[in-house]
């Protein structure tokens, strides 16, 4: 007997062709959530899980959420790839946003703070303060918060303040008058970024080692201090999130750095989509907010807690217990291959092979963030340094500040070579930090280009040119991720250092792309978006399916960040109907419906969620009558990826290395059975469970390596 949920679900055959990426995009902050609910992960890991699935949630509703806004308000538009009304699609995408947010706020409440309490880490109510807890807590609020807060009442000579893009803010309902007489009975406390929105109190204020205040308890019970002579009856936190999507017509501009500098300075202030607000807020004081914000009550989300939990991921610094995090774990500082013998290893000083005679003898592969940054580092320093090299040429998306990548590049163009940089400025929350980078490089002398007027820059390569004799010789970098010091600690990727000669060649007429005027797109071995990437994919797909229908074996692996571009889903639909065995492993949005009968019975949809971000570009097809294939790519199968941008796509020639990406980025996460999740018909997601001992591809991993770095 069926319950009511079941019968009304549909068939198998009835659900749509594609699931909405949006929704897949919140299927998956539900399972970076979930990782806040396992007691197998170190507690105050949990807490991370739980601020980085409230970061999510921010960044879905400022651009995926604002973007929807603006395509309803094309008549007859419909979204992508599944063909909705958009206004229907908002409307359930906010009802599923809320469903995660109160889940958010259950587990905080009701999950990590009493597992915190017993690990002796407690968050301190107003009514649990102790006198000495209120003796520091009063002279703080006066030495350290009241200096740095402005009210602002509100009345016709002072309007209500513009609210900054999720900045915390208080709303303060007050009765009396003020030293000019006024009664208006609303005010508005704006809380600036620098404050910390969790406090650790000291030694002296308290009994316990690690006991935190929030900062909105702190101000709830000092409101009154900033009103003197007045009577406050209420303080209520909230926070607007905004639109951050930029708008800037790349056609019409003449120079595109000072007019993304000119959006930038306004991206704080944009058009407002979600409210937040506490949930003991009254109904009064709500309506007026939504009224100033313009908002409708789907935009209003109540919530029982600090209305930002993303800052609560200063606590697991603050709290000194290394007990409740992941063992830490130190990058291999050589290459990883284990049955190769790759002579790859950090140059010691006393070392007279350079970096550039190891890449000639043997491509390097790279496998972070298991093995360390510091061979790309080095490769760059080395490069700078090296009287041999003529010139170096990369694509830069995302760096970081202080980087030491940028200080190579600024130490090669002073040294005399020929550098020049592809800065990609439209990198999404990192323009600022782009922007002075290139003018950094330029400052150096470095040729700094911004790529090509409506195609971001997306693709991860460097070119070193060195001449050895009478010949030019071209060493080649192309990776899977972003030239990042700091997130190549926790993204897993690869990269590929290679001489290469038919690699270097394509890399060299990619940047001529790049830099200058001509059609150059006849290229040996890279795929490139966004010319023969898509292209390319397809008929690799159609290959493996004529193959299938020929009754030959046939096989597709492939592993990316997201999928949604509608050619390449049709594909591989096609391919599993003619027999084709195909194991996706897609970390985040997924627009492909697997294991519908008739339609895609023959393909799995696997999302691994762990320790590190899986970032993973690889592609592998069996190729049965040839060799098999597989690459490694700055590209997502997503249309922004191979339709909008200049992405890469490289082979994996050199057998030691390919045997190491398959094994290394394909294989071993096909075998979890405790960070995997199976996407399911319907668009929800269930852990993969099986009858094997638990294995986590991850720690396999890291367990690997750190056996081979202590040989």
């Amino acid at each position: 007997m069926h319950s009511s949920t079941e019968a009304h679900q549909p068939k198998p055959s009835s659900y749509p062709r594609y699931i909405n990426k949006e929704m897949s995009l919140l299927e998956f902050n539900r399972r970076v959530l979930a990782q806040a609910k396992k007691p197998s992960i170190p507690l105050l890991e949990r807490l991370k899980y739980l601020c980085i699935s409230s970061s999510n949630m921010d960044e879905f509703v400022e651009v995926r959420l604002a973007r929807l806004y603006e395509l309803s308000r094309d008549l007859g538009a419909l979204t992508t790839p599944d063909a909705q009304d958009p206004k229907e699609v908002i409307k359930n995408l906010l009802q599923a946003a809320k469903n995660i947010v109160e889940d958010q706020y259950h587990t905080l409440n009701n999950i990590l703070i009493p597992e915190l309490e017993k690990e002796r880490i407690h968050f301190l109510r107003r009514n649990h303060w102790t006198e000495q807890h209120n003796q520091w807590i009063t002279q703080f609020f006066s030495e350290s918060l009241q200096p740095v807060l402005s009210a602002v009442g509100l009345d016709p000579s002072h309007p209500f303040p513009r609210v900054l893009n999720k900045s915390l803010n208080f709303i303060v309902s007050l009765e009396g008058k003020d030293a000019f007489g006024r009664s208006n009975g609303l005010a508005i406390v704006p809380v600036p970024r620098s404050l910390p929105r969790v406090i650790k109190l000291p030694p002296e204020a308290t009994e316990g080692e690690n006991d935190f205040v929030f900062l909105s308890s702190i101000l709830h019970a000092n409101v009154s201090r900033l009103f003197p002579g007045m009577t406050v009856t209420g303080c209520y936190q909230f926070r607007v999130t905004r639109n951050t999507n930029l708008v800037i017509d790349e056609e019409e501009v003449e120079d595109l750095m000072s007019a993304l500098r000119g959006e930038l300075s306004g991206r704080q202030y944009g058009g407002s989509i979600r409210l937040e607000v506490a949930d003991n807020c009254p109904r009064n004081i709500i309506n007026y907010l939504l009224d100033r914000f313009q908002l409708d009550e789907d935009a209003l989300f109540q919530v029982n807690g600090p209305v930002n939990l993303h800052r609560l991921n200063a606590v697991p610094d603050m709290a000194n217990r290394s007990d409740l995090l992941f063992p830490p774990y130190a990058p291999k500082k050589m290459n990883t291959k284990r049955k190769s013998k790759n002579p790859f290893k950090l140059l010691k000083r006393q070392d007279t092979e350079t970096l550039f005679d190891k890449i000639r003898a043997k491509d390097i592969l790279l496998h972070h963030p298991y093995d360390a940054f510091t061979p790309v580092i080095d490769f760059l320093q080395q490069a700078a340094t090296d009287p041999n090299v003529l010139a170096i040429r990369m694509t830069l998306y995302r760096t970081g500040e202080n980087s030491k990548i940028i200080k190579a590049l600024e130490r090669a163009a002073q040294n005399g070579k020929e550098v020049t940089a592809v800065v990609e400025l439209r990198a999404r929350f990192d323009e600022d930090n782009n922007i002075i980078q290139a003018m950094r490089l330029q400052d150096a002398g470095v040729h700094v280009v911004y790529g090509v007027v409506g195609y971001k820059t997306h693709a991860k390569m460097i070119l070193v040119i060195r001449r050895e004799g009478d010949k030019i010789q071209r060493y080649t970098h192309l990776g899977t991720g972003n030239y990042h010091h700091i997130t190549s600690r926790f993204y897993t990727d690869f990269g590929l250092l290679t001489a290469n000669p038919e690699i270097g060649n394509d890399a060299s007429k990619i940047f001529q792309q790049l830099t200058s005027l001509g059609d150059t797109k006849n290229l040996d071995v890279l795929l490139q978006s966004p010319f023969t990437l898509r292209t390319s994919m397809i008929e690799k797909i159609q290959r493996e399916a004529e193959n299938a229908r020929q009754g030959k074996p046939a096989r597709i692996i492939a592993k990316m960040n997201g999928l949604e571009e509608v050619t390449i889903i049709d594909a591989l639909y096609e391919a599993s109907q003619s027999g084709v065995k195909i194991d996706l492993i897609v970390r985040g949005i997924c627009s492909l419906r697997p294991g519908v009968p008739g339609v895609s019975d023959n393909i799995t949809v696997t999302s691994i969620i762990g320790r590190f971000l899986e970032h993973h570009r690889i592609y592998y097809f069996l190729n049965t009558g040839g060799q098999a294939e597989l690459y490694g790519s700055s590209a997502d199968w997503m249309r922004r990826n191979l339709w909008a941008r200049v992405e890469t796509c490289f082979p994996v020639i050199d057998p030691d290395c390919f045997q190491q990406v398959y094994e290394e980025g394909l294989a071993v996460y096909l075998n979890d059975n405790t960070g995997a999740w199976l996407l399911q018909p319907d668009g929800s997601y269930r852990q993969k469970q099986d009858n094997l001992p638990p294995f986590n591809a991850q720690q396999a991993l890291i367990d690997t390596y750190t056996r081979t770095k202590q040989k």
